[in-house]
């Protein structure tokens, strides 16, 4: 679905406030969760978009997911791209797992860049 750039930029907000309230709902349930972000190419949407989880360590990553906690966070992105107006099936290949350690170590720390290797 192509959108224009007007529909993009509304899109864009639907989708950063439904995740925010996503975000501060997991924080609040998952030990070593810090944050999430998403990345999207507007031009092969929605198939482009990517959900990443960030936990503070990969012990508190695998922990959560080893817990179950991971069929959670797809629960809340799912719930999030609902209210937000986006139709994905499966949501779960759009959901993704990292961490700060994780990123400390191969990017030194640049999100940016860790992000776009996809």
């Amino acid at each position: 679905m192509l959108l224009n750039k007007r529909d993009q930029a509304h899109t864009e907000r639907r989708l950063v406030a439904t995740l925010t309230e996503a975000c501060e709902t997991a924080k609040a349930e998952i030990v070593g969760f810090c944050w999430l972000t998403h990345t999207v190419d507007y031009r092969a949407f929605p198939s482009s978009l990517r959900v990443t989880w960030v936990f503070d360590t990969l012990t508190h990553k695998q922990q959560a997911l080893a817990s179950g906690q991971g069929a959670r966070m797809v629960e809340l992105t799912a719930a999030a791209l609902v209210e937000a107006g986006i139709a994905l099936s499966p949501v779960s290949t759009h959901v993704h797992y990292d961490t700060e350690e994780q990123c400390q170590r191969t990017h030194a720390g640049n999100w940016q860049q860790r992000l776009a290797r996809g």
